[in-house]
């Protein structure tokens, strides 16, 4: 059984029991998407007494919580129970492209020059991260939602916002990807 599971499953299995989630979710008339469990968390917290958008019935995203640590648990089960330790397996132009970048194929599931302890630690690393993640959270509360929120859940509903959203998402990652990283590299 364990060599099934560890095995590379083809991308319609998750397709499709990313539909059928959907489906589910959308019959009991619920949405999905990851950023939403930062609201819950700080409502859970107290923050609604401070903070009027904090200010909201939490329990009714607790299936959205466990959705959430269900995730980082399964993350956790699959990289120390399932991995078979070979590094994450990428395309050779992927690895040239990487080497232009002075990044090197990763050893494990991510690169070591990007995201590493020592590096983290460094000045431009510590101001990537930093910035990075203040830019994702900003980019997903002024969005309305995170990626997965968009492409998984509104596209499913069809909103026309999250199309544009979704758009926007691509078009900002090819300018990351081909303008901005080879200048912060």
């Amino acid at each position: 059984m364990l060599e099934f599971i560890q095995q590379p499953w083809t991308s319609w299995v998750s397709g499709a029991l990313i539909a059928g989630i959907m489906f589910l979710l959308l019959f009991f008339g619920q949405s999905f998407g990851f950023s939403s469990n930062l609201r819950t968390i700080c409502s859970a917290a107290g923050g609604g007494k401070f903070v009027k958008f904090f200010d909201f019935n939490w329990r009714s995203q607790i299936w959205n919580l466990m959705f959430l640590i269900g995730a980082v648990l399964g993350g956790f089960i699959a990289n120390q129970f399932l991995s078979n330790g070979q590094p994450v397996q990428i395309s050779q132009n992927t690895i040239s492209d990487l080497a232009t970048l002075g990044i090197a194929p990763p050893t494990s599931a991510q690169p070591d020059e990007l995201f590493s302890i020592e590096y983290m630690f460094t000045l431009k690393g510590f101001l990537i991260l930093a910035v990075g993640g203040l830019l994702v959270g900003f980019g997903s509360r002024y969005a309305g939602g995170c990626t997965s929120g968009h492409a998984i859940s509104g596209l499913s509903n069809l909103q026309l916002p999250s199309l544009i959203a979704v758009i926007g998402f691509f078009i900002g990652g090819l300018i990351m990807t081909f303008v901005l990283l080879p200048l912060i590299l």
